[in-house]
C-alpha cells in the first residue's frame, strides 16, 4: 500500500515541500542570526564574505597621549569629543576592525566605521538601560555594515542607526557627532585627545589599506537599493537628517565656496557648514555654533538610504 497516495501527496511532492520548507528556514537565517521579523527585505541582506566575528571588533582599545604617537599629520582619523573627552580613532586601524566598544568616562560608546560606505559614526551604546557591546555580523545591507548586538544577538543598521531584526527590532541607536579629518587638525583643535593606539592584540598591516583603489573607482562591490548619477558614486558627502527629512552637501559644492563658511537654511533651522579644503574634511554647526550630528560617508551609500535627499548646490556667481 502506498501511504503517500492514500493520503493524497506522492513521495515526491512531499520532498519538494519539505525543501521548500527548508529554503524559508533558511531564508530567515544568515549565519546565525534570525531574520523572521527583519525590518528590510531578506534578500537585500547580503553576505559580506566574512563569517559573523571574521572581522574582529576591538573590545579593550588601548590609547596613547597625542605626543606619545607616531601617526603622520595626514592620517585620517574620526574624531569623538564626547562629555569633555576627546579621542581619535585612526581609519587605518577601524578599516580592519570597523568596531571598537570604548566608554567615555562611565558611558559606553561604540564606534563603526564601515570601509565600503566610508561611513564613520559613534553610538551611545546604553540602550533601554543596559550597556551593550557589539561585533561585526559579516552581513551587509545596502553595501553598509550590520553590527550585532551580543546581549540579544540582534542585527543593526549602521547608516539606518536602528535594530532591522532580532528581539530589538526596531529600536533606534542614539548618534553622538563625530568628525573625519586629519590627525593633524585633530590634535590641533584638540591638544588633550587620546588616539587609539595599535596595540589592538591583533597583527595587522594598519598602514596598509586593504581596499586600495576602491575610493577612487566607481565600482561598487554589493548592489543596492536605490542609485544616482548625480555624483561620481565615491564622492565624499556631509549629509544630516533633520524631523525625518534628509539633506547632503556633496565636498565638490563645497570646494566652490573658496574656503568661505557656508550658511544653509533647512527645515527652518540655520546651518553653518565648514569646509576644510586642506584636510577635505567637513563639519556642521548650528547658529549657537554647537556641532550638529551628520556623517561622511560616500554618495552612492547616502542615496542608498536615502533617494528622497535634498542635494545642496552651491549659487554659481552670474559672469
Amino acid at each position: 500500500m502506498n501511504y503517500f497516495s492514500n493520503k493524497g501527496l506522492t513521495a515526491s511532492s512531499l520532498l519538494a515541500a519539505i525543501l521548500l520548507l527548508a529554503q524559508l528556514v533558511s531564508a530567515q537565517e544568515n549565519k546565525g542570526f534570525r531574520l523572521n521579523n527583519a525590518q528590510v527585505p531578506l534578500e537585500e541582506i547580503r553576505d559580506g564574505g566574512p563569517p559573523k566575528d571574521g572581522i574582529p571588533a576591538i573590545d579593550h582599545p588601548q590609547f596613547l597621549k597625542a605626543s606619545e604617537s607616531k601617526l603622520d599629520d595626514q592620517s585620517r582619523v574620526l574624531g569623538v569629543c564626547y562629555k569633555g573627552i576627546a579621542k581619535a580613532y585612526p581609519i587605518g586601524i577601524l578599516n580592519y576592525h570597523e568596531i571598537v566598544n570604548d566608554f567615555f568616562g562611565p558611558d559606553p560608546v561604540v564606534i563603526t566605521y564601515c570601509p565600503l560606505c566610508g561611513s564613520g559614526i559613534a553610538f551611545d551604546a546604553r540602550i533601554g538601560g543596559s550597556d551593550m557591546t557589539f561585533g561585526v555580523s559579516g552581513l551587509l545591507y545596502n553595501s553598509d555594515v550590520l553590527l550585532y548586538d551580543r546581549q540579544t544577538a540582534s542585527l543593526w543598521s549602521q547608516l539606518l542607526a536602528k535594530s532591522i531584526s532580532g528581539p530589538l527590532a526596531g529600536e533606534p541607536l542614539t548618534m553622538i557627532p563625530t568628525e573625519n579629518t586629519s590627525w593633524g587638525t585633530w590634535k590641533e583643535v584638540y591638544p588633550g585627545t587620546l588616539v587609539l593606539s595599535e596595540a589592538t592584540g591583533y597583527e595587522r598591516e594598519y598602514g596598509k589599506n586593504p581596499y586600495p583603489g576602491y575610493e577612487d573607482s566607481r565600482a561598487i562591490y554589493f548592489p543596492v537599493s536605490n542609485q544616482s548619477g548625480l555624483f561620481h558614486p565615491k564622492e565624499t558627502i556631509i549629509g544630516l537628517e533633520l524631523d525625518g527629512r534628509f539633506k547632503a552637501y556633496p565636498f565638490s559644492e563645497l570646494k566652490k565656496a573658496a574656503g568661505k563658511e557656508i550658511v544653509d537654511q533647512f527645515q527652518g533651522r540655520y546651518l553653518r557648514i565648514l569646509y576644510n579644503m586642506r584636510d577635505q574634511s567637513a563639519r556642521i554647526l548650528d547658529q549657537a555654533g554647537d556641532p550638529v550630528t551628520a556623517i561622511t560617508n560616500y554618495w552612492f551609500a547616502w542615496y542608498a538610504f536615502h533617494p528622497e535627499t535634498e542635494v545642496y548646490r552651491h549659487p554659481q556667481k552670474n559672469p
